[in-house]
């Protein structure tokens, strides 16, 4: 399952363990595009990896935050450290080998 997340709760939510947060709008093609490859990942990896997901036009903290001027963007973070930002379309090939890098370790 992929939990929408706010400005907010998106510290208390992406500190721990591997996380992978989408930034995406409504509003964006490549974004409905990456949401189902996404979510395809979150079965995949359930307990292993966090999966959450973000609106910009309704959270535009987090995005300034970390400097995210395109969407979508997808955030890795271990343990509370971005160990990588992915910006544009990603096929699900492309993001299990990204994220195996941050579990296989821990397995």
């Amino acid at each position: 399952m992929v939990k929408a997340i706010t400005d907010k709760d998106f510290s208390e939510e992406t500190d721990k363990g591997v996380v992978l947060t989408d930034f995406w709008a409504t509003w964006c093609g490549p974004c409905r595009m990456q949401s189902p490859v996404v979510e395809q990942l979150a079965e995949d990896y359930d307990g292993e990896v966090k999966f959450t997901k973000m609106d910009v036009d309704e959270n535009p903290n987090t995005a300034q935050n970390f400097g995210i001027m395109s969407i979508p963007t997808l955030l890795v973070k271990k343990d509370g450290q971005v160990v990588e930002t992915l910006v544009g379309y990603h096929t699900k090939d492309q993001l299990d080998k990204i994220l195996a890098q941050y579990t296989a370790a821990e397995a």
